[in-house]
């Protein structure tokens, strides 16, 4: 629930906003408040339970689409480690049958120079191999930003500068899992 600074409720909120940006309706944002699952960049969450709730919420919601982490997290953090392993589990092991047309993508984390160089960045991403690479115009950075920006709570001074130089804003590559 994003309690790490006992603003779980405020970042609850903040969330909602966001995906409002990005035209998803509240109804489709599910908030999972796991008492094993703290927000924590220094605990690594269990892979089953993980596991286990991340499969329910994509048969309940009848998703064919996962887009997750790699096991760099992106930014390192722990949880978003114990994210990449939890959908990995779910697809490595026999528990998890795909719903009929499920894929998943695993967003691909870059060494810090490619990270911060913006849209100089798509020449480099479009040479690479990937089997997926989403370029976004310049309207969709924008709706992004305005994402960014609705999670007041967590804007400290380096997101600002995520917010002006992330690649992740213009270009993202990614492979099948």
């Amino acid at each position: 629930s994003g309690n790490y600074y006992n603003q779980g409720e405020i970042r609850k909120k903040e969330l909602e906003q966001s995906c409002c940006v990005l035209g998803i309706p509240a109804s489709d944002v599910t908030v999972i408040d796991h008492r094993d699952l703290p927000d924590d960049p220094a605990v690594e969450w269990d892979t089953e339970l993980l596991a286990t709730l991340v499969l329910e919420h994509i048969e309940a919601k009848n998703i064919n689409l996962v887009v997750t982490f790699d096991a760099g997290g992106v930014s390192g953090h722990a949880n978003h480690v114990s994210l990449h392993a939890a959908v990995r589990y779910n697809v490595c092991t026999l528990l998890w049958v795909p719903p009929r047309g499920c894929h998943v993508l695993v967003l691909e984390s870059v060494n810090l120079f490619r990270k911060y160089i913006s849209f100089l960045d798509v020449l480099i991403s479009c040479l690479l191999p990937r089997d997926a690479l989403f370029i976004l115009t310049e309207e969709e950075t924008e709706q992004a930003k305005r994402a960014m920006r609705c999670h007041r709570s967590q804007l400290l001074w380096f997101r600002h500068l995520y917010l002006l130089f992330s690649r992740y804003l213009v270009v993202n590559s990614l492979r099948l899992l």
